[in-house]
């Protein structure tokens, strides 16, 4: 049964005094006019209501139907209307229900059923709102306690395990950046109570929070919102259930929460929508997000620009530029890094496949499974692996960056093109940069997203690749006894490898299969096109490297590099592991140094976390550079120093043979849809069909690339002109 409580008159008008500044009591004649109008106020005084002391900016007659109870401060309230869309409402309050609200200029209170501890903004439109309050130990989604609360009532989202030991703690500035390292480098607990320490500066912990609605925000339609802060510009519309959470938004960057959602426990971006049905429960949203049709988001973390329909996530951080719009699709604890895309049907669902706990999955970027795929868990994905239709019944290890990889059945090795989209899909890779760049729609990138395929995340995953293709190949060359591999008893492993290498140069067309048994548990993976997959690993990590040496001239106004370049880039530091920060690539000595740094308290909030990113990101193109000249020392086995003419020359043609294949690999990749005959025949003619697919002369994307193209061709002739006069 509910509690009775007697009502104290007296603390009903103990009121903040910081809110009444240049507000004012009622005139009796202002109080007859709300009693005339049906008006009732618990406190027979009306002494509980502050309105505008400045003349004219108070008109009572506005007021209508409404009740009273606790303090009700009202700014400028004038005849005049709001406008938003087709819905237009006279500024005022009707029929709604007020205890202990602030409220700002001109706003439209109607049909508020219940309103309790809120401060409401400028111009704010509340209408057809059953229930809207707040208790004064909310949090609105972020991961805090307040005064006298046990940790057990603390909110966590447990990303990337279903057994919470990766779980990360909600705040109002989280990136996937800092969901990211909170969740994987469990093992240091100094730097896991860092984070939560971080997490709580600010909090004052006082059990006096008020909710709020920022300047221009409309909420209509609406059944109930509990302990939620609203943004400015935010547009919720018959929503069903929003409780303990933070709406990120401004004008530049609106947010929209649609019919029939239920947000719970979490924190939606700035200029992110919610539509649909749609239901999210402990979670993070970030920049410029959908989630709509029903998608089902608990436990997780969704990076900047990703679009989510239909689907169920559970347990998960996932990157910026996710993609997931099947109702049949399935994901489940796992790391996503990025630019991914779950196709209908895929299955990626932790499973009990020992006594220990729940398993989980890593992606690098670009991984994107087929129709109808099935993995088991724990499986780790290279960045921009493409993953045939099939059902994998094994854990899985692909360690080949755009690679393809195919299901045989059951109880058989899987199957690997290494370098795939290199060699058969290069349109994908040359579209995805300028793609995801478009599609980014945030005003305000505190998270940096590195788009390009071709980035060193991606490249130290080719040297690995590199190195493990020639360590298979020596190994089939001597198992298979081919001619100069008879007999190398008397030579060491190293020199084997070495023969292994140059047979791969001089026989570059050479069909064999490989053997990997790391790729797969029990069954083991067969390597096809192995030696034209290591000579497209080979020029891809050239025109990288050239690539980052072209951006180091352009970033400090070279148009060629000097050997007193290449003299202060081997001064800096070289890093050669890296790691996907959120979508940042950052070199992994670089995140020692900032858990170093939050350790110690030098960096005690996560506004200081994301200067430190934004200090990476403006020496990353140096980073690149000094990571570029590394790795053209190992693919030619000698310092940059002793570089000859002739390498120079080599590394030249394979770039710009690299440059030109982009263009007219993607250029014929492309014409497929509309020289091939399957293509047309939906089509009763050749006009009907540039009607519906345009021509590709139309190609926005073409003809950008075009003068990419060229522009890299003239970079590249002047490169290395004052080093060796190429």
């Amino acid at each position: 049964m509910p509690e009775v409580i007697e009502l104290n008159q007296s603390c009903l008008i103990d009121v903040p005094k910081q809110l009444i500044k240049g507000k004012r009591n009622l005139t009796e004649k202002e109080i007859n006019i709300l009693k005339a109008n049906s008006n009732i106020n618990n406190d027979s005084s009306w002494k509980n209501i502050f309105v505008s002391d400045i003349e004219g900016e108070f008109d009572p007659t506005l007021i209508r139907k409404c009740e009273f109870l606790g303090y009700v401060i009202i700014g400028k309230l004038t005849n005049s209307a709001l406008k938003f869309h087709d819905l237009v409402l006279n500024v005022g309050l009707y029929n709604s229900y007020l205890e202990n609200v602030v409220l700002g200029d001109n706003v439209v209170i109607r049909n508020v059923r219940f309103l309790s501890n809120y401060s409401i903004g400028n111009r704010v439109m509340l209408f057809n709102i059953q229930e809207m309050s707040c208790t004064n130990h909310s949090k609105f989604g972020n991961g805090i306690l307040k005064d006298g609360e046990p940790e057990s009532n603390r909110i966590w989202i447990g990303v990337g395990n279903e057994n919470d030991k990766r779980a990360v703690l909600p705040f109002e500035e989280m990136i996937p950046a800092d969901a990211f390292i909170w969740s994987r480098f469990r093992e240091d607990k100094e730097l896991q109570q860092r984070f939560i320490e971080m997490t709580e500066v600010g909090n004052t912990k006082e059990l006096n929070t008020v909710g709020i609605v920022e300047d221009d925000a409309i909420i209509k339609n609406t059944t109930l919102l509990k302990d939620v802060k609203v943004g400015a510009n935010s547009y919720i519309k018959g929503a069903f259930k929003l409780k303990n959470i933070t709406i990120l938004s401004s004008k530049e960057e609106p947010s929209q929460i649609g019919e029939g959602v239920e947000l719970v426990n979490g924190i939606l971006g700035y200029g992110s929508k919610v539509f649909y049905q749609a239901v999210a429960v402990r979670f993070v949203i970030g920049r410029n997000c959908q989630l709509k049709y029903g998608a089902r988001l608990l436990n997780s973390v969704l990076g900047d620009n990703s679009t989510v329909s239909c689907c169920e996530i559970l347990n998960n951080l996932i990157f910026p530029f996710h993609e997931q719009h099947h109702n049949s699709s399935f994901l489940i604890a796992s790391t996503l890094c990025g630019q991914t895309n779950i196709a209908s049907g895929a299955t990626i669902g932790s499973n009990h496949n020992s006594r220990s706990p729940d398993g989980e999955m890593f992606a690098g970027r670009g991984f994107w499974p087929g129709l109808c795929s099935d993995f088991k868990h724990n499986s780790r994905f290279a960045c921009f692996t493409l993953v045939s239709k099939g059902s994998y019944q094994n854990e899985l290890n692909i360690s080949y960056p755009f690679s393809l990889v195919a299901s045989d059945g059951p109880c058989k090795p899987i199957h690997i093109i290494p370098a795939y989209w290199f060699l058969y899909n290069m349109y994908a890779v040359a579209r995805n940069k300028s793609k995801f760049l478009k599609r980014d729609k945030r005003i305000n990138k505190i998270q940096h997203i590195e788009t390009n395929p071709i980035a060193p995340d991606s490249i130290q995953e080719i040297v690995i690749a590199i190195k493990r293709l020639i360590d298979l190949t020596a190994d089939y060359l001597v198992e298979n006894k081919v001619e100069g591999f008879e007999n190398v008893k008397d030579l060491s492993y190293a020199e084997i490898r070495q023969k292994a290498k140059d047979y791969m140069h001089k026989n570059p067309d050479k069909k064999i299969v490989l053997e990997d048994p790391s790729c797969q548990k029990k069954y083991g993976a067969l390597i096809y096109k192995p030696i034209q997959s290591y000579k497209e690993y080979r020029k891809i990590a050239k025109y990288f490297s050239v690539l980052a040496l072209i951006d180091y001239c352009k970033q400090n106004d070279k148009e060629a590099f000097t050997m007193e370049d290449f003299e202060f880039i081997r001064s800096q530091n070289l890093f050669e592991s890296w790691l996907n920060v959120g979508g940042q690539i950052i070199p992994k000595a670089k995140i020692v140094e900032l858990f170093d740094n939050i350790k110690n308290k030098t960096i005690n909030t996560w506004q200081e976390v994301h200067k430190f990113y934004d200090e990476c990101e403006k020496n990353y193109v140096l980073y690149k550079a000094t990571y570029a000249i590394s790795i053209l020392e190992n693919l030619y086995s000698r310092p940059i120093d002793d570089f000859t003419t002739e390498i120079y020359k080599d590394i030249e043609v394979d770039v710009l043979a690299v440059n030109e294949e982009m263009y007219h690999a993607a250029l014929s990749s492309r014409m497929k849809d509309y020289d091939d005959e399957f293509r047309m025949i939906t089509f009763r003619n050749a006009r009907e069909m540039e009607a519906v697919l345009g021509t590709i002369t139309d190609n926005e994307f073409f003809a950008e690339m075009e003068a990419e193209t060229k522009m890299f061709a003239t970079s590249l002739k002047l490169l290395f002109k004052d080093i060796c006069g190429l």
